[in-house]
């Protein structure tokens, strides 16, 4: 488990690639290899990579799987590039962000950047299946940083959030640009309270929920946007 709280941003110093699978060799700041042992969990960008070798007391390696790469953004990268990295939680770890698998649902595009003085706007689509998992004031993990929306708008499927300049100064996200892909995997209470209530109107309503959802969709409404998933503790 993670926590979401980023703790450094690594560099790839190396890929080799056999069949099937992408091996990246890994650099760390001083410090953040400390007792890391073979076969620990790392967050990478928010996917979860074990440590397969141990090269330096900085730098270490992690196999990643044909499938991993597929469907996350560590397909793309290229040696040089950073991603945002935080070690697996110990047991009694104070969760600062919300936990986190480190198994993501599905990778966003970028869609606008507005930059201030002192904020930092970014806006990141939604795939259709996911947009009823994804609240105002709810929790998300972009890139593994644990992240609260500050608006959605799932008609046109995309949400927004604001980052301060410590976050900016701890990630790679001041880097990114419109276009750019992240990983994102969805807060597990909130899909799992909202997969519940779906599931319960389908089966009350019966063979009457077609003919509410077609009344509905004339007014350019479905029976997600009536979901109200309450914040849930950290």
């Amino acid at each position: 488990m993670f926590t979401g709280i980023i703790q450094a941003v690594a560099n790839i110093a190396a890929l080799r690639d056999q069949d099937g699978l992408r091996t990246f060799t890994m650099e760390f700041p001083e410090g953040f290899c400390e007792d890391l042992a073979i076969g620990a969990s790392v967050s990478h960008d928010g996917v979860c990579l074990t440590v397969t070798e141990n090269l330096s007391p900085t730098s270490a390696t992690f196999d990643v799987m044909l499938q991993s790469l597929n469907i996350t953004t560590l397909g793309q990268y290229q040696v040089g590039d950073a991603v945002n990295v935080e070690r697996a939680a110990k047991d009694g770890a104070e969760i600062g962000g919300h936990p986190l698998s480190g198994h993501v649902d599905f990778t966003a595009p970028l869609l606008e950047i507005v930059k201030t003085d002192t904020n930092h706007k970014i806006r990141f689509g939604i795939p259709q299946a996911f947009r009823p998992y994804v609240f105002a004031k709810g929790y998300i993990a972009v890139n593994g940083a644990s992240l609260t929306v500050a608006e959605v708008n799932r008609k046109e499927g995309w949400f927004e959030v604001w980052l301060i300049p410590e976050t900016l100064r701890m990630t790679v996200f001041g880097d990114k640009k419109v276009g750019d892909l992240v990983n994102i995997e969805i807060e597990r209470s909130t899909q799992v309270v909202v997969d519940t209530v779906r599931e319960t109107v389908e089966a009350s309503l019966g063979r009457l929920k077609p003919v509410l959802e077609a009344l509905l969709a004339e007014k350019g409404l479905s029976l997600d946007d009536f979901v109200d998933v309450p914040q849930l503790p950290r």
